[in-house]
């Protein structure tokens, strides 16, 4: 999995604790394969930020696509009387309502529908 710091830097970050705990990684640290290998992976770069991107837009598609299967469409008629949450300031202590005085329907808006 790449890191965000290896998707800009085109390789991963050493911590100063490896540095100074000695780490296996620290001490098989050989500057000239380094080099040879950081040129390799700058070349690919792009392959692997577009390989990113693509991941990450099927989480998101994967998120919206969950998020739509939980919503409830509604549809209202003129007249039907509704609530509306209430706004944070509109909340003077933990006893009071979540929601404000109910409200009548004067107008329906058709919406698009969830696919």
């Amino acid at each position: 999995m790449e890191t965000p710091f290896s998707l800009v830097y085109g390789s991963d970050a050493m911590i100063p604790v490896e540095i100074h705990q000695s780490s296996p990684r620290f001490l098989g640290f050989v500057a000239e394969e380094s080099n040879e290998e950081r040129r390799v992976n700058l070349d690919l770069i792009d392959e692997v930020r577009e390989e990113a991107k693509i991941k990450a837009e099927a989480v998101k598609r994967r998120v919206e696509r969950q998020y739509n299967s939980k919503v409830k469409i509604r549809q209202f008629q003129v007249g039907d009387l509704v609530m509306r949450k209430a706004h944070p300031y509109e909340i003077e202590n933990k006893l009071s309502p979540n929601w404000t005085e109910p409200f009548r329907v004067t107008d329906v808006i058709p919406i698009a529908h969830f696919e």
